[in-house]
């Protein structure tokens, strides 16, 4: 029989103190921001149970493992910045995100079936490099499609590298390796359950889902590669989703983006030593000396001229440990600071801390019209429980809040007619704070449109969200389920 050691009161007062000496040094000498109820969350589980709080706390607790250092960048000078909103370019630059630039195309794909169909043509067009990120990979058909036209692209020569989330195709990561491997793809788990602690926390998650093939086209969104993105099942539809693809210099941003996600899955010491920024010029510059075609055959821009403005001017904002500062919460503040008019927003979980949350009631009172679409019911329980409160509190400030009688797993963004964003993240604490995540920024009437109406479109389709009070029990569930809304 294991006889486990005895503390006197002292030494256990003694752990306790040290539990909570490792809390204040992690959050606070990192300066890693939590909102109070989480942090009182934490400071209450290592003090109540220390020899489980804290192992636990040091395992899914930390954020930023290494502060990564995020360069400013010049605010847009070029002949194209006056065409994008100056408080979100200049903020992005602030933040070390790679300025916009016109691209030769951009195409949305609404439904299942389209999207598919522009991911496969996408990957078969391939002909020197092909990388591809997502979150899940199924073992499904369009998981074994996907690893089909890998395969056939590696045996054709092309150099095809395909990382997947470790927690994310947990029950499928290796299901299509044999495939894989034989064809000569190379393949990593983004942060696998057991790995050295030094490569990072594995709590931290890649949920950016992009592909790029040679360079210069790339597709991206918010479906991951299995079944209910595209076409769902015998029995239920596919989701409602977003994504696009787009040939210029976001396939370069989303190349330099990924090229960095693909060395920290190897570890902390094998990470980029250039910042992303540095990245994009680089293979910018080789791009151009290949001579791809990375922008749009437009003229040189002028505010009064419609043909200029219709431009698909774009860029990639990516967030995550691998910056310095929390990009995506930066911006989506900024915009609902900014707005004056229209503030329209899809997410399939909507959790917001504190501050988010307040710049988007305060938007609705001073008159912003604020659209917030939901599924009424989405595939995580837990997040749906804890937005019971954020989605009263919007409501109560006057924003109107639908609700879909089915799953939608789009996060998109539109602020005025002056931005949209499209891509992976959602609007919740897990997105915004520890999650790696990345969203296409748009600045072109055209996309900004498109997006506009597709979230109108859907907004039509669901029921109103009520500010009701809910019972007493209920609202303690809430507030409970909230105390641990980073980790939703």
């Amino acid at each position: 029989m294991i006889r486990l050691p005895t503390l006197s009161p002292l030494e256990h007062l003694a752990f306790v103190s040290a539990g909570l000496l490792v809390y204040v040094v992690t959050t606070r000498v990192r300066r890693q921001r939590r909102p109070p109820y989480a942090a009182l969350a934490w400071v209450l589980g290592i003090a109540a149970f220390p020899y489980l709080g804290i192992p636990i706390f040091l395992i899914f607790g930390t954020r930023k493992v290494v502060r990564p250092t995020s360069d400013p960048q010049p605010a847009p000078q070029g002949d194209w910045a006056v065409l994008a909103p100056p408080w979100a370019t200049r903020l992005l630059a602030a933040l070390g995100v790679a300025e916009a630039h016109p691209q030769a195309s951009v195409q949305f794909q609404a439904e299942g079936d389209e999207a598919l169909r522009a991911l496969v043509a996408l990957m078969r067009s391939a002909r020197r490099t092909l990388d591809v990120c997502t979150y899940v990979l199924g073992d499904d058909e369009v998981g074994a499609q996907v690893a089909h036209i890998l395969s056939e692209r590696a045996r054709a020569g092309v150099r095809v590298r395909l990382l997947v989330d470790a927690i994310g195709s947990l029950k499928s990561a290796h299901s299509h390796d044999a495939q894989l491997k034989t064809a000569g793809v190379q393949t990593r788990l983004f942060m696998p359950l057991r790995h050295n602690p030094r490569r990072s926390r594995t709590n931290m998650r890649d949920h950016r889902k992009l592909v790029v093939a040679d360079g210069q086209h790339v597709w991206g969104g918010g479906r991951n590669l299995a079944n209910e993105y595209f076409i769902g099942s015998t029995t239920e539809p596919p989701w409602l989703d977003l994504s696009f693809t787009a040939t210029g210099t976001l396939a370069v941003q989303a190349h330099a983006m990924f090229e960095g996600d693909w060395r920290l899955a190897r570890g902390l010491n094998r990470n980029p030593r250039i910042g992303y920024a540095e990245r994009v010029r680089l293979y910018e510059a080789q791009a151009l000396d290949e001579g791809r075609t990375l922008r749009s055959d437009a003229a040189r821009p002028s505010p009064d001229d419609p043909t200029h403005r219709a431009a698909p001017l774009a860029q990639w904002v990516p967030s995550g440990p691998d910056f310095h500062d929390d990009v995506l919460h930066a911006l989506l503040t900024s915009a609902a600071v900014h707005a004056t008019d229209r503030l329209l927003l899809a997410t399939p979980y909507f959790v917001p801390d504190d501050g988010l949350l307040e710049a988007l009631t305060l938007a609705a009172r001073r008159g912003v019209r604020v659209l917030l679409l939901l599924p009424a019911d989405s595939n995580h329980r837990l997040p749906d429980i804890a937005r019971g409160r954020a989605v009263r509190e919007m409501v109560e400030a006057g924003a109107e809040v639908r609700l879909l009688p089915r799953m939608m797993h789009a996060k998109a963004v539109v602020v005025d007619h002056a931005l949209a964003l499209c891509g992976s993240a959602n609007l919740d604490g897990r997105s915004l704070f520890v999650n790696f995540e990345a969203m296409a920024a748009f600045y072109g009437p055209t996309e900004i449109d498109w997006l506009a109406q597709w979230i109108e479109t859907h907004a039509a389709e669901g029921t109103p969200a009520t500010a009701t009070p809910p019972s007493w029990g209920r609202d303690l569930l809430e507030g409970m389920v909230t105390s641990v809304a980073y980790q939703l």
